[in-house]
């Protein structure tokens, strides 16, 4: 039986591929989160996104403390097994009135995961809406495996080579709508996109990538933090847990990970 969620949201999600809203911590503790994150961006004049990589779940006791937490990793066990690891997290962030916008893609696509079981947690650090840019979803997607992306190569995308899907109907979409402290879950293969921020304040969401324990790596070994359970495979080394926030030993591993994880897309790309 399901620890955090009903049996209700078991079945909706496995029906749907999206999971939302679910209360992770008091709106006033997300608040608290970004304003961390805004004195952290103040402190060394660059934004999160431009220097937060692939491990940012280590990097921050906050965050650690997010990627353990107990209704977000009970949320995730309920819906995949108790043996789990984080693998990667981001923070997706959406400056006032900025052109920028998310395509419309598949998680599974770029991980390089055998199984393509992914399940990501989308937390919002302020209130997400449809004006300042939430993520949509296409409720049902995931049904059929991950489908081939194009690179558009759009200045405005935030992702690198602007991935994307084609032929998407969006008419089928919904708006995936967050209070402080609330958290979305969606499959690895359910298309999502978001549009540009129209409002006068930042959209701040922190993204956290679970994976089973019986989930490979195809593009070579890896590593990520086991949150619940056992290895009983051994298929991922195992990141060391940090001492203090923001430890230099993790600012190291962040970005020698996703070092790695650029090379490694770029020689698939060839």
């Amino acid at each position: 039986m399901p620890t955090i969620l009903t049996d209700a949201q078991v079945r909706s999600f496995h029906e749907t591929g999206i999971l939302t809203p679910v209360r992770a911590i008091p709106q006033a503790e997300a608040v608290d989160c970004r304003q961390r994150l805004e004195a952290f961006e103040t402190e060394t004049g660059q934004p999160a996104v431009d220097s937060i990589h692939i491990k940012g779940h280590l990097y921050f006791d906050w965050t650690f403390a997010l990627a353990r937490h107990p209704r977000i990793v009970g949320a995730i066990a309920d819906l995949a097994g108790p043996d789990l690891f984080i693998m990667a997290s981001r923070f997706w962030i959406k400056e006032p009135q900025d052109r920028k916008f998310v395509s419309w893609h598949q998680d599974a696509a770029y991980f390089g995961l055998k199984p393509q079981s992914i399940l990501t947690v989308w937390l919002a650090l302020n209130e997400v809406t449809r004006d300042n840019g939430c993520m949509r979803v296409i409720p049902g997607s995931h049904r059929d495996g991950v489908r081939e992306h194009v690179e558009t190569r759009n200045q405005d995308n935030l992702f690198s080579r602007g991935q994307a899907l084609t032929d998407v109907d969006e008419r089928q979409a919904i708006d995936v709508v967050l209070k402080p402290g609330e958290f979305s879950i969606h499959h690895g293969h359910v298309f999502h996109s978001s549009e540009p921020n129209t409002s006068d304040d930042r959209r701040i969401g922190f993204a956290m990538m679970f994976i089973p324990a019986h989930v490979e790596s195809t593009i070579g070994r890896r590593s990520a933090t086991l949150v619940s359970g056992e290895d009983r495979y051994q298929y991922w080394d195992h990141d060391p847990w940090p001492t203090c926030d923001r430890d230099p030993v993790i600012w190291d591993l962040m970005h020698r990970a996703n070092q790695h994880y650029r090379e490694q897309r770029k020689q698939d790309a060839i």
